[in-house]
């Protein structure tokens, strides 16, 4: 790495908070999800997929816009979350064993549906015509598109946070999610409060995968390899945490991003290897709050 000039670092470490920004887009609805209901879904990654496949519909074959596609992919995926956890997942609460396996059924079955609908070869998603190009950074230069998604990463964070703390929405979620029985008590139908939750992480997941489709291929099998990075950032940043997952993303990003440099083999290893050194000196991850003792 010592050959290498300052400019290319600090293009590293943009292109890491870039991967970082994607990642927490689908992290943070995980992250609300496990928090709020205690679900751990594997299919978190193929609302993802299926975000990005209904982007390069609406582009390619509709004609429509790119932001149209983004915002129709991210609805007709919440859309698809809410009729999930109506119909199936809701008969699962406290069943961890049978979540995992239901779920993880749910990867390979929407994993065959796409095939069915979308093919196996390779769909691409071309730059929003507002955002094409680069960014002169002195004598860098980076994409205006990742520039855009680095800035947006946080902008959503603060936003998401906001909402958590100061709406009535988000209090009754965050009681909800301490004392559902509670709640009840007071007249709120936590069905409904359970049901647009998961909702909106779903919404949150197919957002990402609208906004990675220009970056990426879009095939199947796509969301397997952010199943696990999301997880993981979960854990690190403290499950129901926005700025704590963002926090923990962009870490997770520049690892990935530096960790190809150092020892290519083992660059998938590192942020596992992050989460524990994470783990064992805050257990509760990077959220400012611990947990109850």
């Amino acid at each position: 790495m010592g050959d290498f000039s300052w400019s290319f670092y600090v293009t590293q470490i943009l292109a890491g908070l870039s991967l970082g920004v994607f990642l927490f887009l689908i992290a943070s609805g995980l992250s609300l999800i496990l928090g709020v209901m205690g679900i751990v879904n594997f299919a978190h990654g193929s609302l993802y997929m299926i975000g990005a496949y209904l982007t390069w519909y609406v582009v390619a074959s509709l004609g429509g816009g790119f932001w149209l596609g983004i915002v129709a992919a991210a609805v007709v995926v919440a859309i698809l979350g809410m009729v999930l956890q109506r119909f199936l997942l809701s008969r699962l609460y406290g069943k961890t064993e049978l979540q995992l396996l239901f779920t993880f059924a749910l990867v390979l079955i929407f994993s065959d549906v796409v095939k069915i609908v979308f093919g196996v070869m390779p769909k691409g998603v071309p730059y929003p015509t507002l955002l094409v190009g680069v960014v002169q950074l002195g004598s860098i230069q980076f994409p205006l598109y990742h520039l855009f998604v680095i800035i947006l990463g946080p902008v959503l964070a603060i936003l998401l946070h906001l909402a958590e703390r100061r709406t009535r929405i988000g209090r009754i979620v965050r009681a909800t999610s301490l004392n559902r029985e509670m709640v009840s008590s007071l007249g709120i139908n936590t069905e409904k409060v359970f049901m647009l939750v998961f909702a909106f992480g779903a919404f949150l997941s197919g957002l990402g995968g609208a906004l990675v489709s220009p970056t990426t291929s879009i095939a199947p099998g796509m969301d397997v390899p952010v199943v696990l990075p999301a997880f993981v950032a979960v854990v690190v940043g403290g499950l129901g945490s926005f700025s704590g997952t963002l926090f923990a993303c962009l870490i997770i990003g520049l690892v990935q991003a530096f960790g190809i440099l150092i020892l290519p083999q083992l660059s998938e290893s590192f942020i596992f290897l992050l989460m524990a050194l994470i783990l064992i000196f805050r257990p509760w991850g990077l959220s400012n709050i611990p947990p109850k003792v």
